[in-house]
C-alpha cells in the first residue's frame, strides 16, 4: 500500500451496489464495491467500458443514490443528510470534474469557477480572485471573461478542472479529466491534481490511459461492476494489461 495508507480516510465506499431496472431489464452497475481513499492519496480507477467507473464516481460524489451500501465522506454517511446538507457538503468538500464539463453557458469562465464558492458564503470579490488565480494556474488567463461557447473543448475541460480544485475541497473526483486535452496539457493537469493530493486532499480519477494512471498511488480495476484487482500504480505490467482490456 502507499505511504499515505495510515492517513485518515476521506472517502469510504462500503458494500456499495447500484442496480437499474427490475426483472429481465435489471442491470447491476456496481456490485458490492468496497474502497477507502485516504488524505494525501490519489486513486486511479480503470476498466472496460460499462464496468461501473462513472457510476462509482457519481455515487461517491453524492450525485446518485446507492441501491445498498454506504458512502462516507470524512466520517459522514451521506445517506443521513438532507438534500440541503448534501448540497452544502458537495460545495465545501467535493470537487467534481464531469466528463461533459457541466459548465453553465450563461456564465463566464471566472463566474463558473466562483459560483460554488459564492453559494457557500465566500464574498464575490474573494471568489472571483480565486477563480482568476485558478485559471492562471491552468494557463487560461485569456479566457477569464469568455463564455463556454467561446472556448475550445480543451479550454472548457481545464476550466472545469479549475472549478473542482478551487478552494479547500478535501475530495476531488475526476471522470476522464484529460479526455479533451493533448498529452502535454494532460500531464500538466495531472501534476496539479497530484499536487492537491500531496497537500492533503483525496483524489479519485477515472481514466483509460496507463500513463495518466501512473500519477496515482494506487490503481483499482473494475469489471462488470466489481473490483477485480488493486495494485500500486508502479506495477507497469498490470497497467498495460488494463490498457489491453479497453
Amino acid at each position: 500500500m502507499p505511504a499515505q495508507s495510515t492517513a485518515p480516510p476521506v472517502l469510504e465506499l462500503r458494500s456499495l451496489t447500484r442496480t437499474h431496472g427490475t426483472g429481465i431489464a435489471e442491470v447491476h452497475a456496481l456490485r458490492g464495491v468496497n474502497l477507502t481513499v485516504r488524505a494525501g492519496e490519489l486513486v486511479a480507477v480503470m476498466g472496460p467500458s460499462g464496468s461501473g467507473k462513472s457510476t462509482l464516481l457519481t455515487l461517491a460524489g453524492g450525485l446518485d443514490t446507492a441501491s445498498t451500501g454506504q458512502v462516507i465522506i470524512e466520517g459522514q454517511d451521506i445517506a443521513t443528510l438532507t438534500r440541503k446538507q448534501l448540497a452544502a457538503l458537495r460545495r465545501r468538500s467535493v470537487g467534481y470534474v464531469f466528463q461533459d464539463y457541466n459548465l453553465i453557458p450563461a456564465l463566464t469562465a471566472a463566474e463558473n469557477i466562483a459560483l460554488p464558492r459564492e453559494l457557500d458564503g465566500i464574498s464575490v470579490r474573494k471568489a472571483r480572485k480565486e477563480a482568476r488565480e485558478a485559471l492562471s494556474g491552468m494557463k487560461l488567463a485569456e479566457v477569464v471573461d469568455r463564455f463556454p461557447d467561446e472556448m475550445s473543448g480543451g479550454q472548457q475541460q481545464r476550466v472545469a478542472i479549475a472549478r473542482a480544485l478551487v478552494g479547500d475541497r478535501r475530495l476531488v473526483l475526476a471522470d476522464e479529466p484529460t479526455g479533451a486535452l493533448d498529452s502535454e496539457t494532460g500531464e500538466a493537469v495531472l501534476a496539479l491534481l497530484r499536487t492537491r493530493c500531496d497537500a492533503g486532499a483525496a483524489g479519485v480519477m477515472v481514466t483509460h490511459e496507463p500513463r495518466y494512471a501512473a500519477w496515482a498511488d494506487r490503481v483499482v480495476f473494475l469489471r462488470d461492476g466489481s473490483v477485480v484487482d488493486q495494485t500500486l500504480s508502479t506495477d507497469a505490467g498490470s497497467l498495460l494489461a488494463a490498457e489491453g482490456a479497453q
